[in-house]
């Protein structure tokens, strides 16, 4: 009986290996964490071909990258553009996947006549509230109970923790927050609210995070988790530094949402090391060395990172509910532009053809 039983798990085994079957990412770390990756408008659409497959298998959850951002989807004053959304959600639902909205309040990416009157000048604090008010309604109140899900407010801290001067703080102050996260909470009460922000690993830019959170919450106001924006290097940050992050946003008493994950192989003008869209610089050679392809140290390099990083996440699965890469392969990743326009990265953990990176499950230990 043993031996007809290891017979039949080799010839499995074998039959495996034979057909190309292939390990998929949310099946491995169902028991972990949901598996996330932010989409764009061809790939929700179908026009994007091998999008679903990858999705298929591999992903449990999906973001919204561009298309519910204030300049796409609310681009004038009584104008909203639900082409992205409406697809997003019904491919979401198709492949049974946590939708993500992102991202209700931001200072990039929303159009200049938001924080301005008719004449251009800076716009009245109560005038600017109700404008948020009422993007936050129509937006969030058109896909309620259908996005699980919202980034409420998005980069409100400086690294060093203090406010960021965004037209959102100069106008309205830092009671903006308080006021995103309200409505939110009353135009979807079952949806997870989060703050989301990068170099959440700096401890004086955590540590103001988590007092303005703890802070609302104190106020009685729904703040369910803080999204740590994972865009990080080959050898920075530190595992300890990410860990340190995620243990003190869940002793705070926050979910913790690994969210925009990617890792930048190339080098780079600056010591910058946020998501900050207005760092940006001249294309050069200089700055993009890898057109003909990736070098295999450097790929490998790369996998032992992500699959260092999922080990991290996977350590710590009772307090990380969601791991979300920015991108689905490394042709649709932001890095290829920021912050040199035009570069040709490889930050991702699926390639161009839509391939996961050889060693990945070496790496991990599963093969």
């Amino acid at each position: 009986m043993l031996k007809k039983t290891l017979i039949s798990i080799f010839v499995s085994f074998l039959f495996a290996v034979q057909t190309g079957e292939e390990k998929g990412l949310k099946t491995e770390f169902a028991d972990s964490f949901l598996v996330g990756t932010a989409v764009n408008l061809n790939q929700v659409n179908g026009r994007e071909s091998g999008a679903d497959s990858l999705m298929n298998l591999h992903f449990s959850s999906i973001t919204a990258e561009n298309g519910l951002k204030w300049a796409l989807v609310h681009p004038k004053e009584h104008e909203f553009d639900f082409a992205f959304g409406d697809a997003f959600v019904a491919w979401g639902e198709k492949h049974h996947a946590y939708r993500v909205g992102h991202t209700l309040v931001w200072h990039q990416q929303t159009p200049k006549w938001v924080f301005q009157n008719e004449q251009g000048e800076p716009l009245d604090s109560a005038s600017l509230a109700n404008r948020m008010l009422h993007h936050i309604e129509t937006v969030m109140g058109r896909y309620a109970g259908r996005i699980q899900a919202w980034d409420v407010v998005n980069e409100a801290f400086e690294d060093d923790g203090r406010w960021r001067k965004s037209p959102w703080f100069t106008i309205l102050g830092e009671g903006f927050i308080e006021m995103a996260f309200r409505k939110a909470a009353q135009m979807d009460p079952k949806a997870v609210l989060i703050y989301n922000d990068y170099n959440v690993w700096k401890p004086e830019k955590r540590a103001a995070i988590l007092e303005m959170a703890k802070s609302l919450r104190a106020k009685g106001v729904k703040i369910d988790a803080i999204g740590m924006q994972a865009h990080y290097r080959l050898d920075f940050p530190s595992l300890a530094q990410i860990e340190k992050a995620i243990t003190d946003i869940h002793e705070a008493g926050f979910e913790v949402h690994v969210t925009e994950l990617d890792v930048d192989v190339l080098p780079r003008p600056s010591d910058s090391d946020g998501a900050d869209l207005n760092i940006n610089f001249a294309a050069s050679p200089k700055w993009n060395p890898y057109v003909e392809g990736l070098p295999q140290d450097i790929e490998e390099k790369l996998v032992k990172r992500y699959a260092d990083l999922m080990k991290l996440f996977q350590r710590h699965k009772e307090k990380v509910k969601r791991v979300t890469f920015w991108g689905m392969h490394d042709g649709r990743s932001w890095l290829n532009n920021w912050p040199v326009r035009g570069r040709t990265n490889y930050a991702l953990l699926f390639d161009r053809n839509k391939s996961l990176k050889p060693g990945f499950w070496t790496e991990m230990g599963r093969d």
